[in-house]
C-alpha cells in the first residue's frame, strides 16, 4: 500500500476545514500552539505515550503536521468545539511509516484535552476524518493503534467500526524495549 491515494494525479486541494454537528476540524493557527503545548504536557493526556512533550517538541509537531498537509493534502486537523470556538486538540490522518508488518499505512488518530473527554468528540471528529480519507483520497484502508491498556482509545476505535485481529498486535518500534506501552493493538477499517 502506498500512502498516496488513488486520486493523486488530480488531487483535490485540501479544504480549509471539515465540519461536524458540534466540531470544526481546521488547519492550525499560531494561537493553537500554547494550548496544544499544555495538552502535550498533561501527564493524564500523555499516559499512553512514552513521555510528555516539551514546548519545543510540541511546536515541532505542529510544524510536521502542517508540512504533511502541504505535502500530502491530508493530516491531523486542529479541532475546536464550534460554539464557543474552543481548541480541544487534534484528530485526523497521519502516515504510519515506521517498520511494522502493516506499514506503510494511513492512521487515524486523536488527542484531546481532558475536559473534552467523555463527550463523543473523538468519535465524531474521527468519523469526519475517515470519511474524508475514504471519499476524497480513496484510501482502501485506514488503521489506528494504541497501547494495549488504552481502553478509552480502543472504545473509540470500536465505535468507529474498526476491527482488531490479535495476530496484528505488535511491539511498537518507536517505544523503548520493555516499556509499559511497548505492546500495541492494531485496528483496521476498510473502505466502505
Amino acid at each position: 500500500m502506498t500512502l498516496r491515494s488513488a486520486k493523486v494525479g488530480g488531487m483535490t486541494p485540501t479544504p480549509s476545514e471539515l465540519r461536524t454537528e458540534r466540531l470544526v476540524l481546521r488547519r492550525w493557527r499560531a494561537a493553537d500552539r500554547e494550548p496544544f503545548a499544555a495538552l502535550n504536557a498533561d501527564p493524564a493526556v500523555m499516559e499512553h505515550f512514552v513521555a510528555v512533550l516539551t514546548r519545543t517538541e510540541s511546536d515541532d509537531m505542529v510544524d510536521r503536521i502542517e508540512d504533511t498537509f502541504d505535502r500530502e493534502g491530508w493530516g491531523l486537523w486542529a479541532v475546536e468545539v464550534a460554539d464557543p470556538g474552543t481548541f480541544i486538540g487534534f484528530t485526523g490522518l497521519w502516515p504510519a511509516t515506521f517498520d511494522a508488518p502493516f506499514t506503510p499505512a494511513v492512521e487515524v488518530g486523536w488527542r484531546l484535552v481532558r475536559p473534552g473527554w467523555g463527550h463523543g468528540y473523538a468519535t465524531e471528529a474521527a468519523r469526519a476524518s475517515l470519511r474524508d480519507g475514504f471519499e476524497r483520497f480513496a484510501f482502501d484502508e485506514i488503521v489506528s493503534m494504541t497501547s494495549v491498556g488504552n481502553t478509552r482509545t480502543r472504545r473509540v476505535m470500536e465505535k468507529l467500526g474498526m476491527t482488531r485481529d490479535p495476530d496484528d498486535d505488535f511491539d511498537h518500534p518507536n517505544v523503548p524495549d520493555d516499556h509499559r506501552i511497548q505492546r500495541h493493538v492494531l485496528y483496521r477499517l476498510v473502505a466502505p
